[in-house]
């Protein structure tokens, strides 16, 4: 099934300061309740993500329904059908993959209960299904990747063969960073993609995979992870195989969580492109907005930059996540 977590603080009229959206101020009378449907929990990144809409929620004095949807699609919808049932006065969630979530959102949207979509997009036609998507760009995260690709290759006569580890098959961050990135390299012809499978945004499943696709290749000059968590297992079976992450094998990534950070530092990632997951206090501003009546964007994009080595050193000691 699914694990709810609920929890709800009064904070009067006191005034928040929250750097993400500007802040905002919460009372009794004006406490909502949110129903949210998690993905899972396969990554530092997602536990972040997770922390932060539970952190979040305290401080704005929401009363969160949290279920956590360990990568299946039916756990989500039956967590969302639940949400309907307890009529919740908004719903977050962020899909496992695009498609498949027409007929959940009608029924919410029949029960007047608006949806916000966080981190992930999904392909319905029906942009009246969801009030707004809080999240990044996908694409140009995959853009990003392959800008500095280009860069560091820059004079290079060629060939470069890249690995890439996919995320969740059919998922909007594996489908959109592929897409960017692609889109970047295919203007060189010196870069081709020898070997693209997916590791589903896990460390385990990183290693395991790199571990395979080492096997079958002796001329990797680059791995393009979709996550930092497979890029980090990765490194282990690069060093399993006695070759030197970051030096033999150029590795970029994309998320900045603290140990991907920490391999930055050390010079085993090479390039990392963020994904923040603290869309909490966003996700909060968002759901009192909509809930007030107020109109909100279609799309909220989250600001986010990349990182060298040395801009990793600067800031490791001070990451939130």
């Amino acid at each position: 099934m699914f694990k709810r977590i609920s929890a709800l603080i009064a904070v009067g009229a006191t005034a928040l300061t929250l750097a993400a959206c500007g802040g905002g101020s919460v009372s009794d009378e004006n406490a909502i309740t949110l129903g949210f449907s998690q993905v899972g929990a396969e990554s530092d990144w997602r536990t972040a993500n997770t922390q932060s809409i539970h952190d979040s929620a305290q401080n704005w004095g929401v009363e969160l329904h949290f279920a956590e949807g360990d990568q299946k699609q039916e756990t989500q919808i039956e967590a969302m059908r639940s949400f309907i049932e307890q009529k919740v006065d908004v719903i977050a969630f962020s899909p496992v993959i695009e498609s498949g979530w027409d007929e959940v959102l009608k029924e919410a949207r029949d029960a007047n209960i608006p949806v916000i979509l966080t981190d992930r997009a999904i392909d319905s036609a029906d942009k009246t299904l969801y009030r707004t998507f809080l999240g990044s760009d996908f694409v140009e995260e995959g853009r990003k990747a392959g800008r500095w690709l280009a860069e560091e290759f820059a004079g290079s006569g060629g060939p470069v063969n890249i690995v890439e580890l996919q995320g969740t098959i059919g998922s909007a961050p594996a489908t959109d960073r592929k897409a960017g990135f692609q889109e970047i390299i295919s203007a060189d012809a010196k870069f081709k993609i020898v070997e693209s499978r997916t590791a589903n945004f896990t460390r385990a499943e990183g290693k395991e995979v790199m571990e395979a696709i080492l096997r079958d290749h002796r001329d990797i000059d680059v791995l393009f992870a979709h996550n930092d968590d497979m890029g980090i297992g990765a490194i282990e079976a690069i060093e399993n195989a006695g070759k030197v992450p970051g030096k033999d094998i150029k590795i970029v990534t994309v998320d900045a969580i603290r140990d991907g950070m920490q391999a930055l530092a050390d010079g085993k990632i090479n390039f990392i492109v963020e994904c923040s997951p603290l869309l909490g206090p966003q996700l909060m501003d968002l759901a009192q907005r909509i809930v007030r009546g107020e109109r909100v964007p279609a799309r909220v994009v989250t600001e986010e930059t990349t990182f060298t080595r040395e801009q990793a050193e600067e800031v490791l000691s001070t990451r939130q996540y």
